[in-house]
């Protein structure tokens, strides 16, 4: 049998199928000549188990740096935890809504044509990280959402909760490598509701606990000016939104706001959408658009490739894996 990647050498050869083996081969030719990357996610990666394949990218240094959801960053625990508890819902599409309020009652949360439970999956790392969000907040120390899962996880205290290979989940693999992790509007977000709650309800007596999206902001400013003085870094989105959008203004605010030191554009752009081509639309939007607001270069290698990312990034990060 041939290799995922030979398969696409010789079956790629066309339209959003040349684009996806363009981009896999720009995004080896990067790494080769020294880049770094950053990855970005949006909508559903995690639940989609994009871990199987993201988590080894991690493992060998194939991306530096993440831009995620806080769903993406929480969904991956999730899985990790209550694999077993999940309901797939295949005829997801002819549900009505009296099935959908059974689904409630249930205590089910559909994704789609998946469902995540919610004792096993979203109280379990309640449970978990409440510990430390009331801890932080008692001793007066301040932390990113994400550092909170990278101590449980790096102390190994859901580890008695796994229901899959440890090895498939991409926040493990970073916890232990401490990528730079990047959530903006974390507060859209399971632990983000649930951590507003808390404070709400006196259980975190400080709501500064948790660090901000501008500090968060902050953070990638000075992770991409340290990084782009040896080397270019990429970028490599999935989807649209906040996590597209936030980290890669991280180069026009630091040429235009900040001013003082001037760091190079994306050395590398690719962004996996199912959003067609429209008018004020971010997600849609051509790459060649932000060549004007100082993002890509005229020389920046840039694919936009009009797919299901779910199908797409496994098959992209398989030949950069060499797979």
């Amino acid at each position: 049998m041939s290799s995922i990647s030979e398969f696409i050498q010789r079956n790629y050869r066309h339209f959003n199928a040349a684009v996806l083996k363009d981009a896999a081969d720009a995004y080896i030719a990067h790494l080769n000549r020294g880049g770094k990357m950053m990855i970005t996610l949006a909508g559903a990666m995690s639940t989609a188990e994009l871990g199987v394949s993201l988590a080894e990218m991690i493992r060998r240094d194939k991306v530096h740096a993440i831009t995620c959801t806080g769903a993406n960053m929480e969904e991956d625990l999730f899985n990790l935890v209550a694999r077993s508890k999940y309901e797939r819902i295949p005829n997801y599409r002819e549900l009505n809504a009296q099935q959908e309020q059974e689904l409630l009652l249930r205590h089910l949360n559909r994704v789609t044509d998946t469902c995540i439970p919610e004792d096993e999956a979203m109280r379990r790392i309640e449970h978990a990280v409440l510990d430390e969000w009331v801890a932080a907040s008692e001793s007066k120390q301040r932390k990113f959402p994400h550092e909170f899962l990278y101590k449980i996880l790096r102390e190994c205290r859901l580890k008695r909760f796994y229901e899959i290979d440890p090895a498939d989940s991409w926040m493990i693999a970073a916890a232990h490598k401490d990528l730079p992790l990047f959530v903006p509007g974390w507060e859209d977000s399971t632990l983000g509701n649930i951590y507003a709650a808390r404070c709400i309800t006196g259980t975190i007596d400080n709501v500064l606990t948790i660090r901000s999206g501008i500090e968060y902001m902050i953070y990638l400013a000075a992770w991409y000016r340290q990084v782009s003085q040896d080397t270019s870094v990429g970028f490599f989105q999935i989807g649209g939104g906040i996590a597209g959008d936030f980290s890669i203004c991280v180069v026009p605010m630091l040429n235009q706001d900040v001013v003082s030191t001037p760091v190079p554009e994306w050395g590398y752009f690719c962004q996996i959408s199912d959003s067609t081509t429209s008018f004020g639309s971010y997600s849609g939007a051509v790459p060649n658009e932000k060549i004007t607001w100082g993002k890509l270069s005229v020389d920046t290698p840039r694919f936009i490739i009009e797919s299901d990312a779910t199908i797409v990034a496994p098959l992209i990060f398989a030949k950069v894996l060499g797979w």
